[in-house]
């Protein structure tokens, strides 16, 4: 049976910390771009209390162990880049998923979230025991479809009508998975893109 733990991951661009409520005032900082969100089931942060409400509701889920939230810390500086987390877990399967996640405007298109995907791969199936490690994206969203497949990640197909997000927008996901079977070559290759 999957257990999850949720301990400091920590690289050499990256820590993820799981989320508290002292992160408030940081993610409220770097979430404000509506742009960084385009794609996500809520806006940006428009106000403190937006960010306020944001991280509660992400520990309420977690208090009920239904989500794993993270922070993206910088190892040199200690600044917020983003946010991220397990969700969707299935112990009896030994599944979870890896989403939520977003970064502020000046870590993306950086080595950030390769690494992040990648410590949070290496410990759902090293660690924790995952047969099957889920990602998925909106349809329309083309530029995480292509950051999911450099992962080395299974393009599995397509769920129709999906979810509902921003202005009641009803999207497709585009679902993704990694296995423990496809974790050695795909580690590989992560730690080469990360050197």
């Amino acid at each position: 049976m999957l257990r999850i733990e949720q301990p400091v991951l920590e690289g050499g661009h990256v820590r993820l910390e799981p989320l508290t409520a002292a992160h408030v005032d940081g993610l409220f900082e770097i979430g404000q771009r509506q742009e960084d969100w385009a794609y996500l089931p809520t806006g940006a942060f428009t106000s403190r209390p937006d960010a306020e409400r944001w991280v509660h509701q992400a520990l309420d889920l977690a208090s009920k162990q239904l989500h794993y939230p993270y922070v993206l810390v910088s190892p040199d500086t200690g600044v917020l880049m983003g946010s991220t987390r397990y969700l969707n877990v299935r112990p009896r399967d030994h599944v979870l998923e890896i989403g939520y996640t977003w970064l502020g405007h000046d870590y993306q298109r950086t080595p950030v979230n390769t690494e992040a995907k990648y410590l949070l791969l290496r410990h759902a199936l090293e660690e924790l025991g995952a047969y099957r490690v889920e990602l998925k994206t909106d349809a329309r969203n083309l530029r995480s479809q292509k950051a999911i497949e450099r992962l080395g990640a299974q393009r599995e197909g397509v769920l129709r009508r999906h979810m509902v997000v921003q202005d009641g927008y009803v999207r497709d996901s585009v679902m993704y998975s990694i296995t423990d079977l496809d974790w050695p070559k795909i580690k590989k290759g992560l730690l080469g893109k990360l050197e």
